[in-house]
Order: C-alpha cells, then structure tokens, then sequence
C-alpha cells in the first residue's frame, strides 16, 4: 500500500460499524479504539456484537485501565455531539441481549438491524454467531477455539513488539495462522455463505457483521458482504459516506478496500483485506 493511497478519514460518515473490540480483556487494543472514536464524525455508529468481553471478564481477570475509560467517554462524547448507537450484541457479550428492544437517549439495542444506505441498499447487520450451528462451530469446539486463540494472540503481541523495536508497521500474526489452516479457511467460506444466504431470504441487499476476525468487504452475484473485523487483530471498521460508499478503514484511516455507490459499480468482484507483512 503506498503513502498516496493512506487518506485521512473525512469529517464525517453517514455510518461507522465497529464489532468485536472485546473490551476488558487483556488482547484489545483499547488506546487505538480511542483514538479512533475520538477522530470521528458520524451520524450513526453501529456496535456489531462482543465490544464488552463479558465472558472473558467471568472467566479471566479484566483488563481494564485508562485506555478503556477513554472509549467509554469517547462513546457517550458521539452521543452528546448527536450521533445515534445502536448496539447489536454478539456472543461474548451475549447477556446485553436481554434488553433488546430497549431505546435509550441516543442509544438502541437490537438483537438485528437494517441499515439503509444513501444509494438505497439495505443491508442485515448482526454479529454472525447465529451462523455458528449452520458452520458447525460451538460447544466445546467453540471453547477449545478460544483457549487456542488466546494463545496465539499472546504470540501476536510478542510479534508485534519485537516488530515496531525494528520501525516496522503492525502485522497480524493471528491472520497469518488462520490462512494457512485449511480448516479456517474452510469454516469462514461457510460462514461468509451463510451470512449471504440470510440476506437474500431476508429479501435484502446485503449483510454487514463481524465474528470471525476477518475484516472483508465484497459483492457477490447482487449481493454485499460486509465483515467489519475487530480489535484485536485487524484494528479495522466499516464506513459508509455520504453518496453510500462502503469502505473499510484501519485504525490509522487508511482505506483498504471499496465498494462503490450502487449508480457507479461496475461487474461484481470480490475484495479482502490485503495480510502483507
């Protein structure tokens, strides 16, 4: 990616999703999430499942410090400034799921939604593990793939430490080691079809989610998929601007794959996340 191609993010989005920040436990990158709240201008700022780790909290001892505080102020800030939250929780933070339905000053919770864009697409946005049954993913299996993937995120943080002692910019480790496993990439084609799947029963033009950790963004045969990431790998979200761009962005505003609006799309293709090093 060339300096030319890093733009600042612009003043403000019609739209921001952001899912599985996994606050409080010891892997988020907190200080980043801040940074990037506090830049940002928006009229709708979509939390797409598990940005309070309430299961690593029961299970772990929480991390939290000044970085953490700093995103919950950086919330009620774009709160106070007018943006509206809508909250849709994952499975990590499963229990907020009591209060779907409720409606707070500037806030709501759902257990889905549909955000319509400026060209006219409506898009399903949830979280994504209520693909789980259908990708064959859950119980113990489900336990066993967080144990491993705490592991590897530690490793992840060494890397990436060792790394920027040598001036080199932040790398997913994590990422890496999921592609080379033909048995993940196996189970986020079939989480990614299921989630497009939904939406064409749904009757709707799309879906955006989070869940597995694998920030993408693409249309496929009519249909958008929409994976905004997370915060402990990618650092990545979606956004929508005001024509009804989708883009998504890094933490640091560098935009690393587009859709057009619906007027100005050319032949559908597909667009992931470049993993160089």
């Amino acid at each position: 990616m060339s300096p030319a191609s890093i733009v600042p993010l612009p003043l403000r989005r019609r739209a921001v999703f952001v899912s599985d920040v996994h606050l409080g436990s010891k892997h988020c990158h907190a200080a980043e999430f801040a940074d990037f709240l506090q830049g940002l201008r928006c009229d709708k700022l979509y939390l797409v499942g598990d940005i309070v780790d309430l299961w690593w909290m029961a299970q772990r001892r929480a991390a939290w410090g000044s970085a953490q505080y700093r995103v919950v102020e950086a919330l009620h800030a774009l709160a106070r400034a007018g943006t509206e939250l809508i909250y849709v929780p994952g499975n990590h933070d499963r229990s907020i799921r009591r209060f779907c339905g409720l409606t707070l000053p500037r806030m709501q919770v759902r257990r889905r939604a549909i955000h319509l864009t400026a060209d006219g697409r409506r898009l399903l946005v949830t979280h994504g593990d209520d693909y789980d049954a259908i990708t064959q993913f859950g119980g113990m299996q489900e336990k066993f793939g967080d144990w491993l993937y705490d592991r590897i995120l530690t490793g992840n943080k060494l890397t990436n430490q060792v790394r920027r002692r040598f001036g080199k910019r932040y790398w997913s480790l994590a990422d890496f080691l999921k592609r080379q496993s033909g048995a993940a990439e196996r189970y986020i084609s079939r989480f990614v079809q299921a989630g497009l799947d939904d939406a064409r029963k749904r009757g709707l033009d799309g879906i955006v989610c989070g869940h597995i950790h694998r920030a993408s963004l693409f249309e496929r045969e009519g249909c958008v998929y929409a994976n905004d990431g997370d915060w402990v790998e990618s650092l990545t979200a979606l956004v929508e601007d005001t024509d009804g761009t989708l883009r998504l962005v890094t933490h640091t505003g560098e935009t690393r794959a587009v859709l057009p609006p619906r007027a100005q799309r050319a032949l559908p293709r597909e667009v992931e996340m470049p993993h160089a090093a």
